[in-house]
């Protein structure tokens, strides 16, 4: 197969999710240290509780207190859509609905709760509301 095949090919909508749904597991992989961290830095004390809240805000170390942000967003979307897609997955084993259409719904339900919720998450994290 060349290169140019592969790059005209049009993946459907779960097969789309699918994918997404293994890139978020690795995301979630990835980031486990930095989550680790989190937890041990929030609940160790209240001296450490104040450096993990002051991270998002003056950064830590190089980092600059946005990019800890992004990074804590990325983490808040791979959560969603992995445990989302996951109930998708459940679900049409339990219900053997394997249908194309049911397919093609339930995909366009995970893609948007993930990204709403992740929107809505991300709005509280930057300080919006």
């Amino acid at each position: 197969m060349r290169l140019v095949d592969a790059l005209q090919y049009r993946l459907p909508l779960a097969g789309v999710v699918s994918i997404l749904h293994r890139a978020s597991g690795v995301v979630m992989l990835v980031l486990l240290p930095f989550v680790i961290w989190m937890f041990d830095a929030s609940v160790t004390s209240e001296i450490s509780y104040d450096g993990f809240t002051a991270a998002f805000s003056a950064g830590l170390g190089m980092l600059p207190g946005w990019f800890i942000k992004l990074v804590v967003l990325a983490l808040i979307w791979a959560y969603l859509h992995h445990f989302i897609a996951g109930v998708r997955h459940l679900w049409m084993d339990a219900t053997h609905s394997v249908s194309l259409g049911f397919g093609r719904q339930s995909a366009v339900v995970t893609l948007v709760l993930s990204l709403l919720l992740t929107v809505l998450l991300g709005a509280k994290l930057f300080g919006l509301y």
